[in-house]
């Protein structure tokens, strides 16, 4: 189901590369005895942990789960003082103070103002006040990260013995030497007994600099809530589209040979919208972010006027003479944003605003469940940026049954200069929504499928699939990584340069997953053993080529279709998995969606900047070059128009080359 289209104003649907729906179950929002939902109850369960982090997808509730730790810490683990650390002053709203006793919980979360350093102030202030905050008998303070780094400045780690450490969205936390919230946090860990609790929506180590050094991050005790039993628990949302637009020149000027924007096109005023416009260093930008606000404005109508109050504008559509309600929250002027903040967190209606324009606000702890949804114009290279962007349109609430991502970036031209570039973002675009795509959906647990193993088969819950030929780790170590990196592996892997000019379809899917897939593995994890390198190969690309299939139920019976075949599930062997590109069902939809020119100037592209070939490319290849021959009565040809039969012709020779340096060294 897809929604996105709720009038006929012109409005054009995005491309969506992915489609999730999901149960209405309402589990995820229903509370236990002590007044905690699902997640929160999981995360109670590690409360005596010393360094936890919690992964739970945005509007799950981690807010209150702090707040159920850490009074637990202060009245039964002999904890002095609670520090909340938020990235935001707007996201400190998140914790202000909450009955809980009422719900059944022991206690309530209690907070002194004073101590809420989440308000308009200088920072100089803010630190003395965190300071005298440590030598009095309050027990919780509020702040933001900038707060607390400021303040190390004037104190010793152990200053913070016995004192209960909290990051809010932990991905700012950095290995980076230069990230000084990374530096604060190690150097808690190493020189005091604090206890710290990590919290984030969107913790990949997938992207370019690591959260946490391995040695560090082994040290806490992990908590995961996945995303599918997040929205499929919800009430109300039933689908989720994650999808592209696609405009030439500017985003905001008329389109060639149209009558209007790339923007005006895919901006459906009847949704509940934020749009971010572009990072003002990206090409997409004009560089200038109140002219960029303004040229918005402009795609969707007329600016009626400001209101002096709330700073929200009232802006007449050009297409229907409505009024719309926008806020503008690029403008930093801190007097004008607090204004806008403050009118935001007191919306209780889906009339109180229509969209919201951002640039980097709005993307991590800003609750507005009426958006519908999300509008990122340009390339986001990083995936914890995606994920949190995302994750603003998918809140729970009557008013809407779809939500919405859509990606407006730049097509590639093949007369363009930056065209490399352009093919480039799109590659990492889609590789994102794969990615995605990949943590919607449900999670599967895979076992290998024996003869005489049919009696255990039954006690096999619905999400259990047994594969012929699957092996299972032997390690710890191996295990560790299925049960808690997946996600980030699939990052890693999906970001690959290697990967990313194989994945539209000029590579053979054999080669992808079975010599590049575990290339990275081992460059990743260089400690395994070859056994569980494959083990952990083929847990990546079962798991990824299941959900990236459909399963259906036929006659009692069933079945997968996956990349055009449709297989019971009862007869999945290792080795047809191994013949499935993962990754596949997107450049089909993609190819579908662009011109031939478009098409053209993406394979001009990969081919310029060509895979190196390898030995075990070559060999892998070897089967399908016999095939090819047997099948055409000729040799796969260099000067072939099809990627894959040049692929096979350069195997070819590589393998020759390879046979006549080994005779001559014979």
């Amino acid at each position: 189901m897809n929604n996105i289209d709720k009038s006929r104003q012109g409005y054009i649907k995005p491309i969506n590369l992915v489609e999730v729906s999901y149960g209405q179950t309402g589990r995820s929002k229903k509370i236990n005895t002590m007044g905690m939902r699902e997640m929160q109850a999981k995360a109670y369960e590690a409360r005596t942990a010393q360094y936890l982090l919690l992964k739970a997808p945005p509007a799950s509730g981690k807010s209150r789960a702090l707040m159920f730790i850490a009074l637990d810490k202060l009245i039964h683990q002999g904890i002095r003082k609670v520090i909340v650390t938020v990235p935001e002053r707007s996201i400190g709203n998140s914790f202000s103070p909450t009955e809980l006793t009422k719900y059944g919980f022991f206690a309530d979360w209690e907070l002194n103002q004073k101590y809420n350093l989440c308000t308009p102030g200088s920072d100089k202030s803010k630190v003395q006040a965190f300071l005298s905050f440590l030598q009095s008998n309050e027990k919780v303070l509020i702040c933001t990260h900038a707060t607390l780094r400021f303040a190390f400045e004037g104190l010793s780690e152990k200053d913070l013995d016995n004192c209960l450490l909290t990051v809010d969205e932990f991905h700012h936390v950095s290995a980076d030497g230069d990230n000084r919230l990374g530096e604060v946090i190690r150097n808690v860990m190493q020189k005091s007994n604090a206890h710290i609790v990590a919290m984030t929506g969107s913790y990949f180590r997938g992207d370019s600099v690591p959260v946490l050094l391995p040695e560090d991050e082994a040290k806490f005790t992990k908590v995961t809530y996945n995303y599918y039993d997040q929205l499929n628990g919800y009430e109300h949302l039933k689908s989720l589209g994650i999808g592209y637009h696609f405009y030439q020149g500017r985003y905001y000027r008329k389109q060639p040979d149209r009558e209007m924007s790339a923007l005006e096109e895919i901006l459906n005023e009847n949704l509940k919208t934020i749009i971010h416009i572009p990072n003002v260093n990206s090409a997409e930008s004009s560089k200038q972010k109140y002219e960029e606000v303004s040229h918005v404005i402009d795609c969707i109508g007329e600016l009626e006027y400001q209101d002096s109050e709330t700073g929200i504008l009232y802006v007449k559509s050009k297409r229907t003479g409505r009024i719309l309600k926008i806020a503008d929250l690029v403008n930093d002027d801190p007097k004008q944003r607090d204004k806008v903040v403050a009118y935001l967190r007191g919306v209780s209606s889906s009339e109180d605003i229509d969209m919201i324009i951002a640039l980097g606000m709005a993307k991590e702890g800003f609750d507005w469940p009426f958006c519908e949804h999300a509008l990122t114009i340009g390339y986001r290279g990083s995936l914890t940026e995606i994920i949190q962007i995302i994750g603003r349109a998918t809140r729970d609430s009557e008013c809407k049954a779809h939500a919405q991502f859509t990606n407006l970036i730049a097509q590639p031209d093949a007369v363009d200069d930056d065209v490399k570039l352009a093919v480039n973002n799109m590659l990492k675009a889609i590789t994102a929504s794969l990615l995605m795509e990949q943590v919607l959906a449900p999670n599967f647990t895979f076992k290998p499928k024996y003869p005489e193993d049919e009696e255990n088969e039954d006690k096999d819950d619905e999400n259990t699939i047994r594969i012929r030929g699957f092996k299972l780790p032997t390690s710890q170590r191996a295990l560790d990584i299925i049960e808690s990196d997946l996600n980030d592996l699939k990052a890693r892997i999906l970001q690959d340069e290697t990967m990313l000019k194989a994945m539209p379809g000029n590579i053979e899917p054999e080669v992808i997953n079975t010599v590049l897939i575990p290339k990275i593995i081992r460059e990743i994890y260089p400690d395994l053993n070859e056994e569980d390198v494959e083990a952990v190969r083929q847990y990546v690309v079962i798991d990824s080529v299941i959900k990236n299939g459909t399963i259906e139920e036929q006659g009692g019976k069933k079945f997968i279709r996956m990349a055009g075949s449709f297989v019971n599930i009862d007869d999945i062997h290792i080795d047809l998995i191994d013949t499935i590109n993962p990754f596949q069902k997107a450049f089909e939809i993609l190819s579908k969606s662009v011109t031939a020119s478009v098409l053209k100037a993406i394979q001009d592209t990969i081919t310029i900047t060509k895979i190196d070939m390898s030995v075990e490319e070559a060999i892998a290849l070897w089967p399908r070059i016999k095939e090819w021959v047997a099948k055409t009565g000729e040799q796969p040809s260099l000067q072939s128009f099809d990627p894959k039969e040049q692929r096979m012709a350069q195997a070819l020779v590589f393998l020759r080359e390879e046979k006549r340096k080994r005779m001559q060294n014979g």
